[in-house]
């Protein structure tokens, strides 16, 4: 893995020097945009909508609209004079329990390696930590954004995790919420109860989950490759499906649940 960043984290009075790796990578399969004729690929050029000329790197400044259409641009200068957060520190502000931070919050996570002179402190935080029960809010600089970030134990290795700030949360205002709701009846809250306790476990594996769309893809793509020009892809069985009796969908969710299997996840 290579570092995207060097830096330190602040605890208290000790500095920590530190690199974070990216915990996670897509698995996603890339393609590129082509012409179906002849498979050229598809380019695209940056160009001026007023004079419609091909602008250069070094020319594209950055564009602000407001609300009433007007357009503040900003260059590399202007930026520059904007201050900076830290960039080199995540600072340490508080402990908190990690079940009291919603998972909205979250957004990418990092692996933190202590650099040599480190070790020690880096130890000492992360063992305190784990016996603490708690987890640290900080605040990091990372690609010229401030977050807060979320320090935490996994693996024997610390973790950063950066979370977005609380005004870039939207709220959850359906007009639903506000509307004459139909009675659930005391049977439907029985079986729904009755469901989740029959498909609850005490660990979440991941392992135990595949992404069945990305295999069918990957499929195609090899059999193309072979020279076979498609293959079936199965479909998600029932998704059109609909049960017009709740009790009546729940009372054969419950069933289909108790059934002995070997997997509990799709395969």
């Amino acid at each position: 893995m290579r570092s995207t960043w060097n830096g330190q984290v602040s605890f208290g009075l000790v500095s920590i020097p530190v690199r974070l790796y990216s915990a996670t990578e897509s698995k996603n399969i890339a393609f590129h945009q082509v012409h179906e004729r002849d498979g050229g690929q598809i380019k695209y050029k940056r160009v001026c909508e007023v004079d419609g000329e091909e602008v250069p790197y070094p020319e594209i400044a950055k564009g602000y609209e407001t609300d009433d259409g007007q357009l503040v641009v900003l260059t590399d200068r202007d930026l520059a004079a904007v201050p900076a957060p830290a960039a080199k520190t995540a600072e340490v502000l508080e402990f908190v329990p990690l079940e009291a931070i919603d998972p909205i919050y979250f957004d990418k996570t990092y692996y933190v390696e202590p650099q040599k002179a480190g070790i020690k402190p880096y130890l000492l935080l992360r063992d305190a930590l784990q016996k603490s029960g708690r987890v640290a809010i900080a605040k990091i600089a990372l690609r010229q954004r401030e977050s807060l970030a979320v320090l935490r134990v996994y693996s024997d290795v610390l973790m950063i995790s950066t979370m977005l700030w609380p005004d870039e949360v939207r709220a959850a205002d359906f007009p639903f919420l506000g509307e004459d709701h139909p009675q659930i009846r005391p049977q439907e809250m029985t079986m729904a109860a009755t469901l989740i306790e029959g498909m609850s476990d005490d660990v979440f594996d991941p392992a135990k989950y595949h992404d069945t769309y990305r295999a069918a893809l990957t499929e195609m793509v090899e059999a193309k490759i072979a020279g076979h020009e498609s293959i079936a892809v199965p479909a998600a069985a029932g998704a059109d499906e609909e049960v017009a009796d709740l009790l009546a969908a729940l009372s054969a969710s419950v069933e289909q649940a108790q059934r002995p299997h070997s997997n509990s996840g799709p395969s």
